[in-house]
């Protein structure tokens, strides 16, 4: 015992703390004393209740022993449970253990009926007393009954007065169907959920009525846009969820609300008689509730090596989930007022939430190396107050590092892995992000030039690749929005974004991006171009590689009177689609240099302020370099690109993506600085027993 002491404080403990140790083990006691292995809490609110009482006396580690830490509620930590610099309070697997704490629970009683449809009864669920939409069989996910088992239905048509797909963001409620594909005669209609992919969001929107003399299909709420397959008259795809008439494939399962009978079809190899079964009951399994405002703070709390599983969370009545980013979604780990705080080496995974939410107030905290996978929604969402809120509502300052997220959006496609709303200065570093159904990292949460707190944020060194998947639209792989001054986008490695109909980039300044930097990236293999502005002010993009889009490599949405990026030094590589889809002109501006207007008043004409780069299609040349109906001999003509070259930038093997440069590459001689990304991704492996 002593040698493991001493290993945890030489790895935990600030220099010179003395540690008192608390132990809590599911078959324990809290009649226990808690200051031994052998006699350990049962509850981990009993053993923080004794570590707020002994925290006076130095540092607090509360060990958790192996085996799953069941909970109903979340544990909820206040100021009371703060720690200090020199003496926090740590929740930490005890040494060579795995702990799980989980919010699930076992479903046991299987009985095995026709056609392989495997039944348990849940008295819970009968009474009313609990739901839930997600279920885990030895660990893995499984998905309800659908309607179809592969692909999508499509809607057929809209009824009259739908708006166009130029007022999109009207709210719709109603749709025309393919006969055949809703019946109203299916089993606990009420149940079941129509999930419609459509724009940047998945509607799920649960029925009201079906009328199949009109086909049509009536919800209980309304979506956020119309049932149109992104900005095209074509009907939208959708799935039904939860019907038990599609109960008809191994893995499939359906939940009858009003008997409270789980069915289950198992996958081969599965025996439900020796299989583990879990659905989620806890809404949340950690609280951190400060009060910002009033300076009031959860403070030097750590959280080291422990597994965290299984949320339970169903869209409130009235929420399709419109919100970007699945925003409306919540977190397993929610934080309110909380600082100087440390998340290290968890795993973080089978959950029907977010994973992590920090609210107002929270900053300097730290999640590193921890792995989150398999999420019904994001990975991180940071928020705080407003420009109009009180400054100790804002949140900033927080680092996330050397994570592994995978598998996001599971459930909510339209979550975001990184969501940084209202807050400034985070660094999301050194990060692995992959397999998510929208954008790997967002910034900003301000449409439009207006004032936003969102600033001086870093994402570097971070590898983010197979994001959007096919499934939605108007996604990136770093996405941004909003006035940003201090933004830096760096060292990152995008690759493989792809998207429904339209978007699919890998860097993406959407409405109002001002002053953000953005070099030494490199983004290939997207659908759409590696570099996309919508509408930007006074953005810089520099020292970047831009290879192999699928339709176009470089896009502007939309001119204004200013400039909206300046773009130099970079290498841009393609084989297919063209350069650049839009040849729109520059708008007209003027700035003045003295302060009486109209006197020495200067006009300019560059919108798009770019030079010194290298552009090259081993193809073709010059020529048929398409920017709109131009070519790249009459874009330099418009005075841009005047000492860029077309030239082979001379990479290793593009074709294999390996994209260092050769000694004699002509990107030297404009000035390029070649970048290493040997360091992209996390530095030290992510979990529990890495």
């Amino acid at each position: 015992m002593r040698s493991i002491i001493i290993l945890t404080l030489a790895f935990c403990l600030p220099s010179g703390a003395a540690e008192i140790a608390l132990y809590v083990a599911p078959d324990g006691s809290d009649q226990n004393p808690g200051v031994s292995a052998a006699r350990p809490f049962a509850t981990l609110e009993r053993a923080r209740d004794e570590a707020r009482r002994l925290k006076t006396k130095g540092a607090v580690t509360v060990y958790l022993r192996a085996g799953v830490h069941r909970l109903s509620r979340p544990l909820v930590l206040t100021p009371e449970d703060s720690g200090t610099a020199g003496a926090p309070i740590t929740y930490a697997a005890y040494a060579g253990e795995r702990p799980v704490i989980s919010g699930g629970r076992v479903i046991r009683g299987w009985t095995r009926g026709a056609n392989g449809v495997w039944t348990a009864a849940i008295p819970e669920v009968q009474s009313g007393r609990w739901y839930f939409n997600q279920l885990y069989v030895n660990g893995k996910l499984r998905r309800r009954a659908r309607i179809p088992n592969e692909g999508f239905l499509r809607v057929a048509g809209m009824p009259e007065g739908t708006p166009k797909t130029v007022d999109y963001h009207k709210d719709c409620q109603t749709f025309e169907f393919k006969p055949g594909d809703l019946r109203p005669d299916w089993r606990n209609l009420d149940d079941v959920e129509v999930i419609v992919y459509h724009f940047w969001t998945d509607s799920h929107l649960p029925i009201q009525s079906i009328d199949t003399q009109k086909s049509l299909v009536t919800f209980k709420h309304k979506a956020g846009k119309v049932f149109t397959d992104d900005f095209t008259e074509n009907g939208a795809r959708y799935i039904v969820e939860n019907v038990y008439e599609g109960l008809d494939a191994p893995g499939e399962w359906y939940l009858d609300r009003k008997t409270g009978v789980l069915s289950y079809i198992p996958m081969p190899g599965e025996d439900l008689k020796t299989a583990q079964v879990i659905a989620p009951y806890a809404p949340a399994l950690l609280n951190l509730e400060g009060d910002p405002a009033h300076g009031k703070f959860v403070e030097y709390v750590r959280f080291r090596g422990l597994t965290l599983e299984h949320t339970n969370f169903q869209l409130p009545p009235g929420n399709s989930n419109d919100r970007q980013g699945s925003a409306s979604v919540p977190a397993a780990i929610t934080a309110r007022g909380m600082r100087h705080c440390e998340f290290d080496r968890c795993a973080i995974r089978n959950l029907g939430t977010f994973a992590f939410e920090l609210k107002q107030g929270c900053r300097h905290n730290r999640i590193t190396a921890n792995e989150l996978a398999y999420l019904a929604a994001g990975g991180f969402r940071i928020d705080g107050g407003t420009e109009r809120d009180h400054p100790l509502t804002r949140s900033g300052h927080n680092v996330i590092a050397d994570n592994h997220l995978h598998h996001y959006g599971e459930v909510y496609p339209s979550a975001v892995g990184v969501l940084l709303m209202n807050t400034n200065a985070n660094q999301i570093l050194h990060n692995h992000i992959h397999h998510g159904w929208y954008s790997a990292v967002s910034l900003g949460w301000k449409w439009g030039y207006w004032r936003s707190v969102s600033r001086d944020n870093v994402v570097e060194f971070n590898h983010i690749h197979d994001i959007g998947q096919g499934l939605l639209s108007d996604m990136g792989g770093i996405y941004t929005l909003g006035v940003s001054p201090g933004t830096v986008l760096r060292h990152n490695k995008i690759h493989h974004v792809d998207a429904n109909h339209y978007g699919g980039w890998g860097i993406y300044f959407d409405e109002g991006s001002t002053h953000i930097l953005a070099e030494k990236n490199l983004v290939y293999d997207t659908k759409y171009c590696g570099f996309n502005i919508h509408y930007a002010k006074e953005c810089t993009v520099r020292n970047n590689i831009f290879a192999f889009g699928r339709v176009d490599q470089l896009s502007l949405g939309r001119v204004e009177p200013h400039v909206s990026v300046y773009f130099e030094n970079n290498i841009v590589y393609w084989k297919e689609g063209v350069l650049m889809r839009q040849d729109k002109p520059d708008k007209p501006y003027q700035m003045w240099m003295s302060p009486k207007p109209k006197q020495g008043a200067i006009e300019f004409t560059s919108t798009v302020d770019s030079d010194w780069n290298i552009f090259f299609n081993p193809t073709y040349g010059p020529e048929a370099a398409l920017i709109g109906k131009s070519n790249f001999a009459e874009w330099r003509k418009r005075g841009k690109d005047s000492h860029s070259l077309w030239a082979d930038p001379r990479f290793v093997n593009a074709d294999a993506r390996d994209f260092r440069l050769r000694p004699d590459s002509p990107a030297f001689a404009l000035g390029f600085e070649e970048f290493d990304l040997s360091r992209v991704g996390p530095r030290t492996p992510s979990g529990p027993g890495r």
